[in-house]
């Protein structure tokens, strides 16, 4: 697990920014015809680039579209850039 000083401009864990987007779940499960919800938008711009950048570049994570969630800041108007994902 990642400590819980600043990592990347993120200051939360690994853990603590995946449970951030629990609102976000119903909208990027694997082939999920869901948009996301308001709660989920707003839990985007909370959690931000920097922590969301952390979980596009964490380990897999069941039950989650990796390119659903990359998606989530332009589908619900955050203002930030996409997250450079390390493959």
């Amino acid at each position: 697990m990642l400590p819980e000083e600043e990592v990347g401009g993120c200051s939360r864990t690994f853990f603590s920014s995946l449970v951030q987007l629990i609102p976000c779940r119903a909208a990027v499960a694997p082939f999920s015809p869901v948009p996301p919800t308001e709660s989920c938008c707003a839990a985007i711009v909370t959690l931000g680039r920097p922590c969301l950048c952390l979980l596009a570049n964490g380990p897999p994570l069941s039950g989650i579209d990796r390119s659903m969630a990359l998606q989530l800041p332009l589908t619900c108007s955050a203002n930030f850039p996409p997250c450079d994902v390390i493959t």
